[in-house]
């Protein structure tokens, strides 16, 4: 069964989460809070709240057991864009783009194998 949780409107650009969502697919629960919670990254904190909030829905409406959880999916999309301005010499303005990202954990309680989880052509252990 599937479990998932959505973080919208995250005030952090896209690019500085989607590396550690990259690695966070396919550990287990346990390991994946691990990697968050001790990542010196910025959007360590909010990937690490909508895992957390992704495994309270695994264990309050689905009656699953967190042990036995696997992160299936950990993707972030691009949010709106807040566009704010910057005064510069001459009278002129340069604009500054404040990025927006939407964050989306899904849980499995299936083993990995049976989804023939991983990248193709990657070797686990290596």
């Amino acid at each position: 069964m599937e479990v998932s949780a959505t973080t919208k409107y995250v005030r952090v650009p896209p690019r500085k989460v989607v590396g550690l969502a990259r690695a966070l697919r396919g550990l287990p629960v346990g390991q994946a809070l691990n990697l968050v919670q001790f990542s010196r990254r910025k959007g360590a904190a909010l990937l690490g709240k909508t895992l957390r909030s992704a495994i309270a829905n695994a264990e309050n409406n689905a009656s699953l057991s967190a042990e036995a959880l696997r992160v299936k999916e950990a993707s972030v999309s691009v949010g709106p864009v807040l566009r704010r301005y910057w005064p510069r010499a001459r009278g002129m303005v340069s604009r500054i783009a404040r990025r927006t990202s939407h964050i989306r954990v899904t849980l499995t309680d299936e083993a990995a194998g049976a989804s023939g989880g991983g990248r193709p052509g990657s070797v686990k252990g290596v």
